[in-house]
């Protein structure tokens, strides 16, 4: 009998794991997803692979407490709605998002997979902290995340496979990911550089596109895999976007945003750094920028963790 997986693709870089591993489970399983409330790039994203339905995400890098809260009680009432008993597997991709579908499937008996964020090294991340005493499988993207996850199964890195063939298009990549980098672009809109290639997210771009008309500037797109596949180089903060520049074989600068405090930390990143042969730039100015561009250099090839945890899935069995 063919398996039913729901996967939880919460935004961002969680819903690069869910796209790998849809990439993966594609024709081996039968699969439908949940994405946050409101992002259709996601949706869209996923959509090829199976349904796709839409659940609140309760908390985001800046969300305080008093939003956090009623939007947590929303979360769980679609979640009983929408985890049903139909599903053989549901997949957790290590954001707040997953954690009212995880627990609302484990209390019905449908067991659960959690992926531990692919940038934790020196903490873990809250979901997979609620999660591991009820996760079938919490499965690791590095060894050293045994640390904090005793429980954990090292699968390897979750990236999806290059949709695109890369090419050198001579221009930098820039990007702050699903909420933005405004330090980083104000720092690079001070520069002479002119083959830039920037990614502002929810930051608005106009400043940018005044400030330098020849670069080319936008918020969000479904091509971002192609302007990938060409760039030269790319700078980007902590996220999935390191890992699929390393699939395409790009070098990469690291500059971790100082704003969001509820993600991966500095060192968290210096750590990913050697892994992925990366430079990180932790004092944001415009000559350390420069400095480490003319350092940066290739990636070493990774692991396929999306295929080691496909055949880990595709062995569960309900509880």
């Amino acid at each position: 009998m063919v398996k039913r997986v729901l996967v939880l693709a919460g935004g961002g870089g969680h819903t690069g794991y869910a796209y790998a591993l849809a990439q993966a489970l594609h024709g081996k399983a039968e699969l439908a997803f949940l994405v946050p409330k409101g992002d259709s790039l996601s949706a869209r994203r996923l959509e090829g692979f199976g349904e796709v339905d839409y659940v609140t995400k309760s908390r985001e890098p800046k969300t305080p407490l008093h939003v956090f809260i009623p939007r947590l009680f929303k979360a769980f009432i679609q979640s009983f709605r929408k985890v049903t008993r139909r599903f053989d597997v549901v997949v957790s991709t290590g954001s707040s998002l997953c954690v009212p579908p995880a627990l609302v499937a484990w209390m019905k008996g449908i067991p659960i997979v959690n992926i531990e964020s692919s940038v934790r090294f020196v903490t873990t991340s809250k979901t997979a902290r609620i999660l591991q005493p009820l996760a079938a499988i919490t499965a690791l993207q590095w060894e050293e995340q045994r640390k904090f996850l005793k429980k954990g199964v090292v699968v390897g890195p979750i990236i999806p496979e290059p949709e695109v063939k890369p090419w050198n298009g001579g221009y930098i990549l820039v990007t702050g990911g699903t909420y933005g980098h405004k330090q980083l672009f104000d720092m690079l809109a001070e520069s002479t550089l002119g083959n830039v290639v920037l990614q502002t997210g929810p930051v608005d771009p106009r400043p940018y596109v005044r400030k330098h008309p020849e670069w080319k500037v936008f918020t969000v797109t479904e091509q971002f895999h192609e302007m990938l596949a060409g760039a030269a180089l790319v700078i980007c903060h902590v996220g999935e976007t390191l890992f699929e520049a390393v699939k395409y074989g790009k070098p990469i600068i690291i500059v971790p945003n100082p704003e969001w405090t509820r993600t991966a930390t500095v060192e968290d990143a210096k750590c990913l750094a050697e892994k992925i042969n990366a430079l990180v730039v932790e004092d944001i100015t415009l000559r350390n920028l420069l400095e480490a561009m003319g350092k940066a250099r290739e990636p070493p090839g990774l692991l396929d963790g999306a295929g080691t945890l496909t055949q880990l899935i595709l062995t569960l069995n309900r509880l």
